[in-house]
């Protein structure tokens, strides 16, 4: 452990499974660079002991807790800079870097990451190709914004990541149901975005994501993941691929959207996962996240690149230009599995071996509910890993293991409509 004095400040550790390949590199660098790893977490450490000098447990989602517990560390530790990768806590997260004078995403920024209507208002003021969009307080309005808009519509709530809440909605039945979910969803949310949901254009086209750095508000893209989804109506993320010679990093119209939006949210520092439809009108920003990528993708974009992420975010922090050159060229991807029904998990078996497997892993354990939406989201058993020479030959390596895999459990009934979505456990969870 570091005997520094001076600290950088990580806000929620985030699930093992999906974050610890990120603290790991984080702790490395930090320590690299002289300065201990302070945590501020939701739940009572157990994997984090490993990486982190010292650790505070608060309910990290009451930002005047947070805040408060951040203000004691600083007590003890100069703070030399603040990482978030856990999308729920990236705006207080940012508040706490202004405060503490060091580099963070920026109050505009971070406004603009977190508050999808903010993002559209200021994009398209901004000249930014976007979709016809209202923000709607009750249904008469979400159909009334429907209406000028034209269906298909996207009605999502207002802030809120991995695709929760999000619904195609073809007429106008279907925008009834589709506005209720997605207002429910939002109460799970930050209080201040709660109710209402935002009804947009579907804009038609392949959805890709892209992480990249900010420094001192120059754009640096790291690597592209094309994007499969399923689950309709909804936009559950099922699989990603990254193939480092993917030619969209050196596509002109994409990268010059992609560094104007930054600018036009005014996004100062930082690492950001932007998703993009390419549409025949040309690249179209869905949203600009104030954080790495979900779903493993940091994961996958260090090995088929070798760039890695969570040095990248300590560099980002301590307000050094990250290096982004790519030290490897080759083809990861990520597929995970969903029940096809509501249901209580008995057991997951998993590939041991499979062309190109990298790597699969169990999500759940036994007893374990899973709930598809609308009842639920992120309701995964199970990922798989592979890797190739080719995105083709990737793709196809990710469906034969994912045909390994076998799913043993009950089907149970759906929840009633409006209940309380389930989440998957320890993502919203607070040990008192």
């Amino acid at each position: 452990m570091s005997d520094s004095r001076s600290a950088l400040l990580v806000i929620g550790s985030g699930l093992k499974l999906y974050r610890e390949y990120l603290v790991k590199s984080a702790a490395a660098r930090a320590r690299r660079a002289g300065h201990a790893l302070v945590l501020v977490n939701n739940l009572k450490p157990t994997w984090q002991h490993e990486y982190f000098d010292e650790i505070s447990v608060v309910n990290v989602f009451d930002h005047a807790l947070l805040a408060e517990a951040a203000r004691d560390v600083a007590t003890r530790f100069s703070i030399a800079g603040v990482l978030c990768w856990d999308e729920p806590l990236v705006m207080p997260a940012a508040e706490l870097a202004v405060e503490f004078g060091v580099p963070g995403l920026g109050l505009p920024g971070v406004q603009g990451c977190r508050d999808k209507y903010s993002a559209r208002t200021r994009l398209t003021e901004g000249g930014l190709l976007q979709p016809g969009f209202a923000m709607s307080a009750d249904v008469s309005e979400a159909r009334a914004a429907a209406d000028r808009i034209g269906y298909p519509v996207v009605v999502k709530p207002r802030a809120l990541g991995a695709s929760m809440g999000v619904v195609l909605a073809r007429n106008e039945q279907e925008l009834q149901d589709a506005f209720r979910v997605a207002s429910d969803a939002s109460l799970v949310g930050d209080e201040a975005f709660r109710g209402g949901a935002i009804v947009e254009e579907y804009a038609v086209g392949p959805e890709i994501s892209v992480d990249g750095a900010v420094h001192q508000g120059e754009y640096l893209p790291m690597f592209v993941a094309r994007k499969r989804t399923g689950g309709h109506p909804y936009f559950e993320e099922i699989g990603h691929v990254v193939d480092a010679d993917d030619p969209l990093m050196s596509d002109a119209a994409l990268m010059d959207t992609l560094a104007r939006a930054h600018r036009v949210l005014g996004i100062e520092d930082g690492i950001t996962h932007s998703e993009v439809r390419l549409t025949d009108r040309g690249p179209l920003i869905i949203e600009i996240n104030g954080r790495v990528g979900g779903d493993l993708i940091p994961f996958l974009g260090k090995l088929a690149t070798g760039i890695d992420p969570g040095e990248v975010m300590v560099d980002v922090a301590l307000d050094n230009r990250p290096d982004i050159v790519p030290e490897s060229r080759g083809v990861v991807g990520i597929r995970f599995g969903y029940p096809q029904h509501d249901c209580l998990v008995r057991s997951v078996q998993l590939p041991e071996q499979a062309p190109g497997l990298v790597t699969a892993s169990a999500m759940v354990e036994p007893g374990t509910t899973l709930r598809l939406p609308p009842g639920g989201y992120i309701a995964r058993h199970s990922f798989v890993v592979c890797h190739a020479d080719d995105s083709v030959t990737c793709e196809e390596h990710l469906q034969a293991a994912t045909d390994q895999v076998v799913l043993d459990a009950e089907v149970i009934a759906p929840k009633p409509a409006g209940s309380m979505l389930e989440m998957p456990a320890g993502l919203l969870e607070v040990d008192k």
